[in-house]
């Protein structure tokens, strides 16, 4: 593991990340919060902060992901980071005008250049970290994640309350210029040797699709994205009823349930991080898909509230075994020159389904019961971990053919 840190791109990827996700929580509560304010908790206005989210994933990142494939990685980052921060500052200059609704512009923004960032720092990945050491680098990326997911809400709440809304978005634009800095202090990118004459935009997507289908392993973890989408999206906003229905407390005790999670998700990604070289990725992804399947089905029949923390510290510390495992075997099956398209493609089956599942699953929760939809949730993730068996018989297939080689 020490060896992974001494990765200079590692540890820029990682302290770089660290300083976004600090920019990305205090400008999404400070927004969330000051939207509640200036709209009496308006539901429409705080919907359209999940827009500005999640719509650029829809509507951008296939093509984010192509002209991410056609331009050098440390640059597209470190100019993302870069307009990010003037987006922010540009909203700032606003509340001078009292312009107050222009805050949805700087997500929005952020959420549009994310598409090309994210795929650009996984190919900074694929080229600079050895393979060997890709899955305890993703590992200790998720874990880094997990532990904003908790820490995250506290420190954007309390920035806003404290300091208000100038203020958070000061920090948030120090900390993306700070992200770029540590970029930018990274060696030039290399041009890659396989680097090929510029092409029509169109025929480099289609390209890209044609390389997914050609692929085997892309195509089972193109759906594994898709069931597991669906099961997180049919689930994630029936959490309160589980607290007031099958629980029968308060609902505020929900931030309990979440901060088990949050916790288990902490600590998930740390011991995935300490046997990351031993297992391989798709053992992981199994585990993790089988693990949430358990703790789905216990979630929807428990009535007992340490059980059902039980089953949520489960979830918590096996989902960063499906992320890890997904990433993990998607920069190791995909060519470096095409990384950005494969992620454009795979990212949105994952968003889409669970953010279409979100959308219906408070329709099905007037026809059936929780139980029942927590079940479908965890028959969902056996699904994925069927998509996962071929996996195993093509790599079995590989040691045949490289032992009868050797043999030979």
């Amino acid at each position: 593991m020490s060896n992974v840190f001494q990765n200079r791109y590692v540890r820029a990827i990682l302290l770089s990340g660290l300083l976004l996700q600090i920019g990305i929580w205090v400008r999404n509560f400070a927004i969330l919060l000051y939207v509640m304010e200036h709209t009496g908790g308006d539901p429409f206005a705080i919907s359209m902060i999940s827009v500005a989210e999640y719509a650029p994933i829809f509507l951008f990142s296939f093509l984010a992901g192509t002209f991410a494939d056609r331009w050098r990685p440390k640059r597209t980052m470190v100019w993302c980071e870069l307009l990010s921060a003037l987006s922010v500052v540009a909203v700032l200059a606003t509340f001078v005008f009292g312009t107050w609704k222009a805050i949805f512009f700087a997500t929005l923004i952020s959420a549009i250049l994310s598409q090309f960032s994210q795929p650009s720092g996984m190919k900074l990945f694929k080229l600079h970290v050895p393979t060997d050491q890709i899955q305890a680098g993703m590992s200790a990326y998720q874990t880094l994640f997990a532990v904003f997911m908790v820490l995250g809400p506290i420190m954007g709440t309390f920035v806003f309350q404290q300091w208000g809304m100038e203020v958070a978005m000061v920090i948030t634009a120090v900390a993306f210029l700070l992200a770029a800095g540590i970029l930018f202090l990274l060696p030039p990118d290399r041009v890659e040797e396989t680097e090929k004459k510029e092409t029509a935009l169109l025929d480099e997507m289609a390209s890209g699709v044609r390389y997914v289908l050609s692929n085997r392993v892309l195509t089972f973890l193109g759906f594994c994205f898709m069931v597991a989408g669906l099961a997180l999206g049919l689930i994630q906003p029936l959490g309160i009823f589980l607290v007031t229905e099958r629980l029968e407390l308060p609902k505020e005790s929900l931030q309990w349930l979440l901060m088990v999670q949050g916790v288990g998700m902490i600590v998930g990604g740390g011991v995935t991080m300490g046997f990351a070289k031993k297992v391989p990725p798709q053992s992981l992804l199994a585990a993790g898909l089988l693990g949430n399947a358990i703790a789905f089905a216990i979630l929807g029949i428990s009535t007992h509230l340490w059980l059902t923390l039980v089953a949520q510290l489960i979830a918590g510390l096996l989902l960063p075994c499906i992320q890890i495992g997904i990433n993990t075997m998607l920069l190791k099956h995909t060519e470096s020159s095409f990384l950005g398209r494969v992620n454009g493609i795979l990212t949105p089956l994952f968003t889409g389904s669970m953010v279409i599942m979100m959308s219906v699953s408070g329709v099905l929760k007037k026809y059936l019961s929780l139980v029942t939809i927590y079940e479908v949730a965890a028959a969902l993730f056996i699904i994925g971990i069927l998509f996962i068996m071929p996996l195993y018989r093509m790599q079995e297939g590989k040691r045949t053919q490289a032992s009868e080689q050797v043999g030979s």
